[in-house]
């Protein structure tokens, strides 16, 4: 089996996730984290990840939780139907909720 491994970029204030979001792809991430995410960039899509586990879940609400002191947080974009399930096992939807681009708003 392939070792686990998550992949980021950032292009015009969107950071793509790819890979892994889990616990063996963490530690770069936590190391990171003040840091992690730049000011620039105002979109999480999440679209690219294959694999989260409640580590990984418990290190995305952080990520955006820390962004919520910003003048503009940053939202969360491409939610696929297994991270909203697990989302939905640990019953953090109201915790997201507000971090969502509604259809709607678009990007």
């Amino acid at each position: 089996m392939a070792s686990a491994s998550l992949d980021w970029r950032v292009n015009d204030g969107t950071m793509a996730l790819s890979g892994d979001l889990n616990r063996e792809t963490l530690m770069p991430l936590w190391d990171a984290r003040q840091t992690f995410i730049p000011p620039e960039v105002h979109t999480l899509d999440v679209a690219g990840l294959d694999r989260v586990d409640s580590p990984g879940l418990a290190m995305l609400v952080y990520l955006l939780d820390a962004t919520s002191a910003r003048k503009r947080p940053v939202m969360l974009v491409g939610l696929t139907e297994k991270l909203s399930s697990l989302m939905a096992l640990y019953n953090l939807q109201q915790i997201i909720q507000p971090y969502l681009v509604s259809q709607s708003e678009g990007l």
